[in-house]
């Protein structure tokens, strides 16, 4: 390569490189711990924003539970005791969502609820 191909080459490079578009960042995963155990979570209601991604961290106190929300996205995934289940979703739509267990835990599992804010 010579000279003036080498510098042709830079000066389009450069030209290139101020031109780029800058690409945006993502938004920061919010991590939210929650304990289930008979009758509740906690916390009981957690406000998450749309369009940003969140990461639940789920652990029970007592006998299995479980989690799902196809409004949000959130498959169905156990939560058993001692352990940590990790679920990650990103609300689509803003809107207060009202998420049951999803395993059977007792005689107050239907009243098991976790209350999700998606605000803006």
């Amino acid at each position: 390569m010579n000279l003036k191909t080498f510098l042709g080459a830079m000066i389009f490079v450069a030209a290139g490189f101020i031109a780029a578009p800058v690409a945006a960042t993502a938004a920061p995963i919010q991590t939210v711990k929650i304990t289930a155990h008979q009758w509740a979570f906690a916390p009981s209601v957690i406000v998450v924003h749309v369009g940003r991604p969140v990461k639940f961290l789920m652990t029970s106190k007592d006998v299995t539970h479980g989690l799902a929300s196809t409004a949000l996205g959130i498959a169905d995934t156990p939560i058993s005791k001692g352990k940590i289940s990790t679920v990650t979703f990103t609300p689509k739509k803003v809107g207060t969502y009202r998420v049951h267990c999803a395993d059977f835990c007792g005689m107050g599992h239907g009243d098991m609820v976790l209350t999700v804010k998606v605000v803006n």
